[in-house]
């Protein structure tokens, strides 16, 4: 059997940076922009001709950040580490590490392709652009196998007032989707441990971390409510002439002047 070489064709300039950061499906964080920008020197302005009429694009990409395959994984939705078939999955652990989504097409200028709703992450190689056609691409009352299982027991997770104000604020200083964040990783099992940075609260309530933020949230038989949102630095962490390993504690200094010490 023949082999192949494929050479990206771009890369994603976008805000998420770790593998956490990415959506379940883009189609899940409409709020998710990124810039996909071809390289120059291969006629791609010309190859790009006619594409700004549709609305959504497919993008055939590469996982870059994964190592190996796995003919059996655990997607992270399923919660119990169930394992099933990597061809019945998106997993990012392949025999061959190509991941497609279809996203929404914003503009597009000279080698820039802006877009939303995306899953990638920064820096992610772009091995093609495809239209995306509806009368042949979508098939809505197919059947999903496990998925539609996984769906039906999906809770669902709200948020209040103020953990979305505080959600903008941190987005705006530095990119970070809490709530796209809250939304992948409070759907199934969410006081679980294993995959989740969990912190438990004598007052029942819990802390779900991401990166050096935190936000709290409370479970009852409605669902997850995620009630608000903090920096995960103590006050001796974020006094002057600490360290500061990740070179984000003037934003989080920043997000206490706003919202106070007690946030």
């Amino acid at each position: 059997m023949n082999s192949f070489t494929f050479t990206p064709v771009g890369a994603v300039h976008c805000a998420n940076q770790y593998k956490f950061e990415a959506a379940r499906q883009g189609i899940f964080a409409p709020g998710n922009h990124a810039v996909i920008e071809l390289f120059p020197g291969h006629d791609y302005e010309t190859a790009l001709s006619d594409l700004a009429g549709f609305e959504r694009i497919w993008v055939l990409f590469v996982f870059d950040r994964n190592s190996g395959w796995k003919p059996k994984v655990s997607p992270p939705l399923t919660g119990k580490r169930k394992r099933y078939g990597v061809f019945a999955t998106r997993s990012p652990h392949r025999p061959n590490p190509i991941g497609m989504s279809c996203v929404k097409l914003e503009k597009i200028e000279g080698l820039s392709v802006e877009v939303s709703g995306h899953d990638f992450l920064d820096g992610t190689p772009v091995l093609d652009l495809k239209p995306y056609i509806p009368a042949a691409d979508a098939f809505p009352e197919a059947k999903a196998g496990w998925r539609d299982e996984v769906d039906a027991s999906e809770l669902p997770v709200d948020f209040t007032a103020v953990a979305l104000k505080k959600m903008e604020y941190v987005e705006k200083l530095c990119g970070l989707d809490l709530k796209n964040f809250c939304e992948v990783q409070l759907c199934h099992a969410p006081t679980s441990p294993e995959r989740k940075r969990i912190e438990s609260f004598a007052d029942g309530s819990y802390g779900i971390g991401c990166r050096t933020w935190q936000a709290v949230f409370t479970l009852d038989e409605k669902g997850v409510h995620v009630a608000d949102v903090r920096s995960h630095y103590t006050a001796e962490e974020l006094s002057e002439g600490a360290e500061d390993p990740y070179a984000d504690k003037d934003l989080h200094r920043e997000f206490k002047r706003e919202f106070g010490h007690g946030d």
